[in-house]
């Protein structure tokens, strides 16, 4: 019996070691490429090129195409057209039915006769490119080694025909006017590899507009639209109308230009003009300068196309523009773009004849005073890291995407640098499938320029820089662990200090835990000088005036700040160096101080110390000690009106009555380049905001005081109230009773009608910075 049960137990052992399962895993460290006679051609070469390239770059695995030989693994790369390559190797696949379409592409695993067969199959030369990003972003490397999942079987295709970004080529960019053609060619390429089919360059820029130009812009022009036509993808410019058509010559100068640019173009697929943004044309004089430009264009580039959008258009322009498209019907014109300060989307889509394509123009590149603004940011990020900082928003740039992009034919998107890096990677991915995980396409971004080792980490560090911005700096915990996360991935990773996009990451991490801790410092700070303040008539009102700034002086020179600081500014540089990114105006010669320029907001008041400077001033010229009394009083209570009243900084995060997240949830007055002296309150601010309160005293009388500029058309529960004091000034007030018949149930709900203002720029438009309930 014994024997027996040990001759079944070696049995069973023999059993299992000849059944040993398959790896799941395809070696490919030592694959042959074999290519199809169709790739023969340039964009074919191209194709064979960027996948050896950039294996070689992530492992240094020197491929080389070959004839079937007798490698244990070969990369097969063809068209799907290829019937006679594919039946040679495999006669399966070409027997069946295509799902492709345009740009669409196959990465299937096959075995035959023991060896590993892994197909890339485009639907076309697009395809095919498109195939060999996907297996890059999916391929495990190392230094010597590359693997895939034997499970591979993918076939994809886009859901928008239209995925693109801009790269203007112009010292308004904060990197891009100090690139090479070399960096360039490697940045479309990493783009096209993510899904990205189209790059619009803005042209004709002068030669001495940017000290950063490496060269004459006009030779980066062809040199962009060289670069595309290697790729095979679409080159499209942005290039407005003169701003005066009506000007003498005006129209015919314009035709004269373009077409110089056009005729030394090799590629050109689409020259959008914009309405307005510049220019203030109205149609009917835009309208036949677009005929006689799309006429210049078909000389040159007889497939191309001409765009417009109809920018900063009022309802008569936009009714006098869609009545000619539908009365005429031109064939001239491609298509219509919807860009920020156009028409509701939901509105073009319904007006624009059926034979125009769509095209969205999205501005995922900045934060505030924009087409998307940050949501809820805090004032302490809006004054230092102001309208274009490195934001990757993966959650917030995938829901404006779902809302938005379905009403068009897909996408090229706005841009002013390097630092919306993440932002173009998703658009790109989300343009290829609407319905993607957006944490596998940041996980496949970090794998494939991070390395497959750091992916996941990295990927749940851009996920935590997010976050970063969600809420109340002072309430949110995550800011220190979102650095301890980064810091720890520097140390772990040391040979990624120099890839710029990890740079921008880990500066952030920095930058962020900053500005917390500057907040928590000052915010005490300041709260410390109220309470100096209150004791004004026991001291004295210019001995406690003085005391409060020396209070509001003191400084934060702990080693963990200057650590932090110092870090800030090594990272500056290094980015500087690297990808010529200018965030100094002074330093690093950047376009303005909201072009990126974060160092030089280092050390602006986190706190309302310059305003209370400015209003102390102001209080030591009075002619009586009870008037500076009443005055220092009046200062240190503003936020503070006292039991039972309320009072909300509208763009506060922290504002715990303001509901309204629309599209001017918060903007930026923008004054003195960002060095606006004005109380912090007082420089962001809601067009149109929404306030909500409940538990009100329904026996109580209450005022509503509203500051701001212009206009304020209040309503408390629906109804409209009038006004008993109207000031229209900054820091000026406007004051309301509320009938105690409008909050019987306790509840309040504060809203603005907006004026009729479109004929004002939109720094003259009425604003609400601050809003009071006080009980009275």
């Amino acid at each position: 019996m014994k024997y027996t049960f040990l001759i079944c137990l070696v049995f069973v052992w023999l059993m299992s070691c000849s059944n040993e399962p398959e790896e799941v895993v395809l070696d490919l460290s030592e694959a042959s490429i074999i290519v199809s006679d169709s790739l023969h051609d340039a964009m074919g070469k191209t194709i064979v090129q960027v996948l050896i390239e950039e294996v070689e770059r992530r492992t240094r695995i020197d491929w080389a195409t070959s004839e079937f030989d007798n490698s244990k693994s070969s990369i097969l790369l063809c068209l799907e057209n290829d019937k006679d390559f594919i039946e040679k190797y495999n006669s399966t696949i070409g027997s069946e039915k295509s799902t492709l379409k345009n740009e669409g592409f196959r990465l299937l695993h096959q075995k035959e006769e023991g060896k590993d067969l892994l197909w890339i199959i485009g639907a076309d030369k697009r395809g095919l490119l498109y195939g060999v990003g996907k297996l890059l972003r999916l391929a495990q490397m190392a230094e010597g080694k590359i693997t895939i999942e034997k499970s591979l079987n993918i076939s994809s295709s886009p859901e928008y025909s239209l995925r693109g970004h801009q790269f203007g080529y112009r010292n308004t960019a904060n990197s891009w006017d100090a690139w090479s053609v070399e960096q360039f060619d490697q940045h479309f390429r990493e783009q096209i590899l993510f899904g990205a089919n189209s790059f619009e360059n803005i042209p004709f820029q002068k030669p001495d507009s940017s000290p950063h130009f490496k060269l004459n812009p006009q030779q980066m022009e062809v040199k962009m639209s060289e670069i595309c036509e290697k790729y095979g993808v679409d080159y499209w410019v942005w290039t407005p109308a003169p701003e005066d058509l009506m000007e003498e010559n005006a129209h015919e100068n314009g035709l004269k230009e373009q077409e110089a640019f056009y005729a030394r173009c090799p590629k050109l697929n689409g020259v959008f003009v914009p309405g307005g943004d510049p220019g203030e044309n109205h149609p009917s004089v835009l309208i036949p300068y677009l005929k006689d430009l799309a006429s210049v264009l078909k000389k040159y580039h007889p497939k191309a196309g001409i765009w417009v959008s109809l920018q900063g258009f009022n309802e008569e322009k936009v009714d006098y523009f869609f009545e000619y498209l539908q009365t005429e019907k031109p064939d001239w014109l491609k298509g219509l773009v919807n860009g920020p300060s156009s028409p509701p989307l939901a509105y073009e889509r319904e007006q624009l004849p059926q034979k125009y394509q769509y095209r969205f123009y999205p501005d995922i590149t900045h934060t505030v005073r924009c087409h998307y603004p940050a949501i809820r940011w805090d004032q302490a990020f809006a004054l230092t890291l102001g309208r274009e900082p490195i934001n990757p928003q993966p959650e917030l740039y995938a829901k404006y995407f779902r809302e938005d992009v379905d009403k068009t034919n897909g996408f090229i998107t706005y841009s002013d640098g390097s630092h919306d890096d993440v932002n173009k990677v998703l658009w790109s991915q989300l343009g290829w499938n609407s319905e993607q995980d957006i944490h596998q396409i940041v996980l496949e971004y970090c794998r494939f320029f991070f390395g497959s080792e750091v992916a996941k980490e990295a990927a749940n560090g851009i996920f935590s820089l997010e976050k970063n911005w969600s809420g109340p700096i002072l309430e949110n915990d995550g800011i220190e662990s979102t650095l301890v996360v980064w810091k720890q991935l520097e140390d772990k990773y040391p040979e990624l200090a120099g890839n710029w996009r990890w740079q921008q990451l880990v500066f952030r991490a920095y930058y962020d835990a900053y500005v917390k801790l500057r907040l928590v410092n000052e915010s005490a700070l300041e709260s410390e000088a109220y309470k100096v303040l209150s004791e004004s008539r026991t001291m004295g009102a210019d001995v406690a005036i003085d005391s409060a700034i020396k209070v509001l002086n003191q400084r934060d020179t702990t080693d963990r700040m200057v650590q932090l600081r110092r870090k800030i500014e090594e990272n500056g540089e290094t980015l500087f160096q690297s990808i010529g990114s200018q965030m100094s105006v002074p330093k690093y010669q950047a376009r303005s101080a909201e072009r990126g320029a974060v160092l030089d907001f280092l050390d602006i008041p986190l706190n309302n110390k310059w305003w209370l400077e400015d209003e102390f001033e102001k209080v030591k010229k009075l002619s009586t000690e009870n008037k500076k009394i009443g005055r220092l009083d009046f200062i240190r209570t503003y936020e503070t009106p006292g039991d039972g009243s309320f009072y909300d900084n509208i763009s506060s995060a922290a504002a715990k009555h303001v509901t309204s997240e629309t599209d001017d949830a918060i903007d930026y007055l923008w004054e003195n380049d960002g060095m606006s002296r004005k109380r912090l309150s007082t420089q962001l601010f809601q067009f149109s905001p929404i306030l909500e309160y409940k538990d009100l005293d329904p026996e109580a009388n209450y005022l509503i005081r509203v500051a701001g500029y212009g206009e304020a058309l209040l309503r408390a529960n629906g109804e409209r109230l009038k006004p008993t004091k109207y000031e229209k000034g900054f820091e000026q007030f406007k004051e309301f009773p509320l009938p105690k018949k409008l909050i019987g149930d306790g509840h309040l709900k504060i809203t603005f009608d907006r004026p009729d203002e479109e004929h004002l720029n939109w720094r003259k438009q009425s604003r609400v910075t601050d809003v009071w309930v006080i009980k009275k």
